[in-house]
């Protein structure tokens, strides 16, 4: 069943959604499994975490991948782009709704990404990453993704040399 055939539910609905201990356990299991895999680069264990037809999006900029190609495409891309990429956990908050994470990202972008060529320079921001929750399938519907895309700009194109870190306020 695709995305457009389910019946989509409300913010309100799922905030009556409600959580058992099993559920959360399930949930943050999955979002553990999902980190281990992003971590250790691997792609099938990953996508083994997502709906079938789950979407990533980049809020800031509206790109959006649908379905497990889609993500796969996403991740090439992405771990291309910054191969060294590492996210530190700042915050989570787990619920039946599914994941908020907040992380710093940090890398160095050594492969195209969003039309910019590599720079080989370091980037350092704060994201903050929603991973839905599929009830039907279990998984993650996908990943909502938020941070200050200016702030990527400047730090990939503005500053200093290849591979210096962005300036500290």
């Amino acid at each position: 069943m695709t995305r457009a055939e389910r019946v989509t539910t409300t913010i309100r609905e799922r905030l009556g959604w409600d959580i058992t201990p099993e559920l959360y356990a399930k949930i943050r299991r999955l979002w553990i499994d999902h980190s281990k895999a992003e971590d250790g680069r691997d792609l099938a264990g990953l996508i083994a975490t997502l709906s079938e037809d789950c979407v990533y999006e980049i809020v800031p900029t509206g790109e959006r991948w649908e379905g497990h190609a889609g993500a796969r495409s996403f991740y090439v891309s992405f771990l291309s782009a910054f191969p060294d990429v590492r996210f530190d956990l700042k915050d989570i908050v787990i619920g039946p709704q599914g994941v908020i994470e907040i992380a710093t990202m940090r890398g160095t972008q050594k492969g195209a990404w969003q039309g910019q060529a590599a720079t080989g320079r370091t980037a350092e921001l704060d994201i903050v990453i929603h991973f839905p929750w599929d009830q039907r399938a279990e998984r993650f519907a996908g990943e909502r993704i938020y941070y200050d895309s200016g702030a990527l700009t400047r730090q990939l194109t503005s500053f200093g040399g290849a591979g210096e870190p962005p300036p500290r306020r």
